[in-house]
């Protein structure tokens, strides 16, 4: 049976918002069962019955938005218009109803925007490159709204635990903003664990954005839930999605 994530934040029924599991589809080992993604070496028969799957369990009227996401820093709107290809972007957002927007994670943030009027939905895939370059600020800033007035929810991604890295990382995030050393921990003599849903609070706070809301779930922990790249190199994606249910 599929099983969905919704978020824990406070909007009303107008945004409609889900991350999907692994559970449920028909993906085979190392991807099982529900993958979503069609870059990972998967069958792509699956992926697409598995795609059917979710436009028909969350009943929208058009598929959603698939993004080919690359770890870059940009932002495209969407108002419905068709691509020939997944268009190479890591966050869109919209205005118009009943278009869902996606990203695809196994460990990166999945992050969800509206604003206090619930006027437009945002979706950001946030790996480590992409937030160290800044595609969490840039998107804010291109939004039609001010920062203070957007509503936040960061999904299922891999928790301080379980990403360790070395100093080098950490330094590359220290030098873009000294306090993002409270971010890391130190494991080893050389490693480091790394707190990447807190440097992307600090950095949507440092905007003026308030509300924000973590899901507090670890990809990399919950093997029967959730995808890990971290965990399994070889394997599937979750999708996040967002639309606007006017």
């Amino acid at each position: 049976m599929i099983d969905f994530i919704k978020p824990n934040w406070q909007v009303s029924n107008k945004i409609q918002a889900f991350t999907t599991t692994r559970k449920g589809g028909g993906s085979q080992e190392p991807f099982e069962s529900f993958n979503l993604a069609s870059h990972v070496e998967d069958d792509l028969a699956n992926v697409l019955k598995n795609r059917e799957i979710l436009v028909k369990k969350l009943a929208l009227p058009k598929p959603p938005l698939w993004l080919n996401q690359q770890h870059t820093t940009k932002l495209i709107t969407w108002q419905g218009q068709e691509f020939i290809e997944p268009p190479v972007a890591d966050a869109t957002w919209t205005n118009k109803p009943n278009l869902a927007l996606s990203v695809m994670t196994a460990d990166c943030q999945p992050i969800l925007i509206t604003n206090k009027e619930e006027s437009f939905v945002v979706a950001i895939h946030a790996g480590w490159q992409g937030l160290l370059d800044g595609i969490v600020t840039k998107a804010i800033l291109q939004l039609p709204d001010k920062a203070q007035n957007l509503i936040v929810w960061i999904g299922p991604s891999i928790s301080q635990e379980n990403f360790e890295v070395d100093v080098d990382f950490m330094n590359m995030f220290v030098k873009k903003n000294q306090k993002n050393t409270s971010f890391f921990q130190q494991g080893s003599l050389t490693k480091y664990k790394a707190d990447l849903v807190g440097i992307a609070v600090l950095e949507m706070q440092s905007l003026g954005v308030a509300n924000i809301t973590k899901s507090n779930l670890c990809t990399y922990l919950n093997v029967d839930k959730f995808y890990s790249y971290r965990r399994n190199q070889k394997t599937g994606r979750m999708a996040t999605l967002i639309w606007l249910d006017y």
